[in-house]
């Protein structure tokens, strides 16, 4: 994981106006914890963190090292990115939640699932519908799938693939439901025929009144309410 280390600086001061010196800095505040680890508020070089998830396929579950100046309880323990805020313009990094795992304890984890293969139903026209994109499993650390791959060659129109009929890795265990629906092939909806609507008068024009209904009453002059 050498490739993957990142380096943090253990803080003490906490709040809304450090955490924009920290911004100001080229640094974000983050957070580390763990079962058996209390809250331990950081700071963390955004870039470097970007660089790491973005270099590696798995993204967010990437599996990263963290690296103390001077050493310490922290330095050297496995984290994975658990929750990561960003700015819903820039899409810059705000703040990040890092969650320390034991090598040797499973833990839940979501991890995305791909399409392979064209579906013979869509050759005859209908529409792959990929309802589930992502899937709970658990597994240990270090044997985290980058994806579920799933294969939907075989499937025709009216054809659905369930969780329970997807393939994992040997050592990982489903933690979704096993009834949901991940991909169905299905015909395209019939196109209704737009309703014609009502004439829009012309400039000047008064608008008809609705069959059954009088001309309203205008208000007595002098009244109005408040």
């Amino acid at each position: 994981m050498a490739e993957n280390a990142i380096q943090i600086q253990v803080r003490d001061a906490v709040g809304k106006g450090v955490a924009r010196k920290l911004r100001a800095a080229g640094r974000i505040p983050g957070v580390v914890y763990g079962r058996s680890l209390p809250p331990v508020a950081v700071s963390l070089d955004p870039r470097v963190l970007r660089r790491i998830l973005t270099r590696s396929a798995a993204g967010l579950n990437t599996l990263l090292e963290l690296e103390v100046e001077g050493g310490g309880a922290l330095h050297g323990r496995p984290v994975l990115v658990r929750d990561l805020q960003r700015d819903p313009v820039k899409g810059e990094y705000l703040h990040a939640d890092l969650f320390a795992v034991d090598l040797q304890q499973k833990i839940q984890i979501s991890v995305p699932i791909h399409v392979t293969g064209k579906a013979k139903g869509v050759e005859l026209g209908g529409i792959l519908d990929h309802s589930l994109r992502e899937l709970e499993i658990a597994c240990l650390p270090t044997a985290i799938p980058r994806e579920i791959l799933v294969d939907v060659s075989p499937l025709d129109v009216g054809d659905s693939l369930h969780v329970r009929d997807l393939v994992l890795p040997e050592g990982v265990e489903l933690r979704s439901d096993a009834d949901l629906s991940v991909i169905s092939v299905v015909l395209p909806a019939a196109e209704v025929a737009p309703t014609p609507t009502e004439a829009v008068p012309a400039a000047g024009e008064a608008a008809p009144e609705a069959e059954g209904e009088g001309a309203k009453a205008k208000p007595a002059e002098g009244g109005g309410s408040e």
